[in-house]
């Protein structure tokens, strides 16, 4: 792997325009896969702006018609905004490429990132991203009225619809409820060997934003910050420095190698 450089892009008050961000992206992929460039990481912060992956249900999207923007990575609808750390990494990988080993790096990185401000987060099975791991379901708080989670409408009610039904659902209060919640999301695409978009670190922004969709089409549970679950302010500057030497390390040490594909022997 080549060496990995930063461009941070923008941040607070020069947050960048998601358009923007992703016309850039796409600059980059066509010169990293020239070899124009070596393998780079855009970071930066987005106004307040929901996206789409290709794999988003109608029924995940804002209820109150709240603009998306529909965009070619995987995955399915989340929120970008203030207090969270995107970053792009626009890598060149071997072929057949491995799509899942490089989200695992992502995720690897990520963790290391919380770890280090002495938060532990995890791996969910099924589910990328980093996640911080609730409490099993018969320790968790009773729900309103009484009721046990197991009897959670969200798993057992396919009318139901989290968005409107008020805090008691709501994703930003997955804390709270101790469930699982996620502190970081991933979603990429890889296009002629190159990848392409990449994670969104939450670090403090009001999650509430959250509320309004179905956070990666995932109902029965949450989303987490790096400040609300260490209960302190933590600042993107601080993380910053941080999230780039983890990246480093990770992704510049990986031993990259082809996707084995293995071969059905001839009758």
């Amino acid at each position: 792997m080549s060496e990995l450089r930063f461009v941070r892009m923008g941040f607070g008050a020069d947050a960048v325009e998601y358009q923007e961000a992703w016309d850039e992206q796409r600059r980059v992929h066509a010169a990293r896969f020239a070899d124009e460039v070596s393998d780079t990481v855009l970071l930066l912060q987005h106004p307040p702006v929901y996206t789409a992956g290709r794999r988003t249900a109608d029924n995940e999207r804002p209820l109150d018609g709240t603009p998306v923007i529909d965009v070619d990575r995987g995955g399915k609808i989340t929120w970008h905004g203030p207090g969270q750390l995107v970053g792009y990494p626009i890598q060149k990988l071997p072929r057949p490429v491995d799509v899942v080993a490089h989200v695992r790096r992502l995720e690897e990185a990520l963790i290391r990132v919380c770890a280090e401000f002495g938060l532990e987060t995890t791996r969910v099975e099924g589910r990328s991203g980093v996640w911080v791991l609730g409490d099993p379901v018969e320790q968790r708080p009773q729900a309103l009225g009484g009721l046990s989670l197991d009897f959670d409408p969200r798993l057992t009610d396919d009318e139901f619809d989290p968005r409107l039904n008020g805090p008691e659902y709501a994703p930003s209060n997955a804390g709270q409820r101790r469930e699982d919640r996620k502190i970081a999301a991933i979603g990429i695409r890889v296009a002629k060997g190159v990848t392409m978009h990449g994670f969104a670190l939450n670090v403090n922004p009001d999650n509430k934003w959250f509320d309004r969709i179905i956070p990666c089409g995932i109902r029965d549970a949450g989303v987490a910050s790096l400040a609300g679950e260490l209960g302190r302010d933590v600042t993107i500057e601080e993380v910053l420095p941080v999230a780039e030497r983890h990246l480093t390390d990770v992704l510049e040490n990986a031993d990259l190698k082809p996707r084995v594909i293995e071969k059905t022997p001839a009758a």
